[in-house]
C-alpha cells in the first residue's frame, strides 16, 4: 500500500517562520543592546575618565580622602604613587595614585 502524505500550506515553504516576526526579535534585540549601552556602560566609562582626570591633576598640598577613608594632604608625587601626610602626628603613608577617593581642594 502506498500512503499519500497531505499537508496544509500558509503559501510560505515548510518551515520557515515568517519575516515580519524574525525581524521583530531583531530590532528588539538591537534595541536592548542599545538601551543597555547608555544606560550602564557610557555612564560608568565617564565615571571612570572623571576620577582618572582628578588623580591626574592631584598635586603637593592638595587635601585627599583615599578610598580606604584616610584623610590626608599630598606631600611628594611620584609616576604611579604618592606620599600623603596623615593625622596631627604628621605620619607618612606611601599610597598609589589609584588609591585616591576624593580631592577635597578645589582648583581655579
Amino acid at each position: 500500500m502506498d500512503y499519500i502524505l497531505l499537508t496544509a500550506s500558509n503559501g510560505s515553504g515548510a518551515g520557515e517562520a515568517p519575516q515580519g516576526s524574525m525581524w521583530g526579535s531583531l530590532i528588539m534585540i538591537v534595541g536592548f543592546v542599545a538601551l543597555m549601552y547608555f544606560m550602564l556602560i557610557r555612564p560608568q566609562k565617564k565615571q571612570q575618565k572623571k576620577e582618572k582626570q582628578m588623580r591626574d591633576s592631584l598635586q603637593i598640598g592638595d587635601e585627599i580622602i583615599t578610598i580606604g577613608g584616610i584623610y590626608g594632604r599630598v606631600v611628594s608625587l611620584k609616576e604611579d604613587s604618592l606620599v600623603i601626610e596623615s593625622s596631627g602626628d604628621r605620619s607618612k603613608i606611601q599610597i598609589q595614585r589609584s588609591a585616591v577617593g576624593q580631592n577635597l581642594t578645589i582648583h581655579e
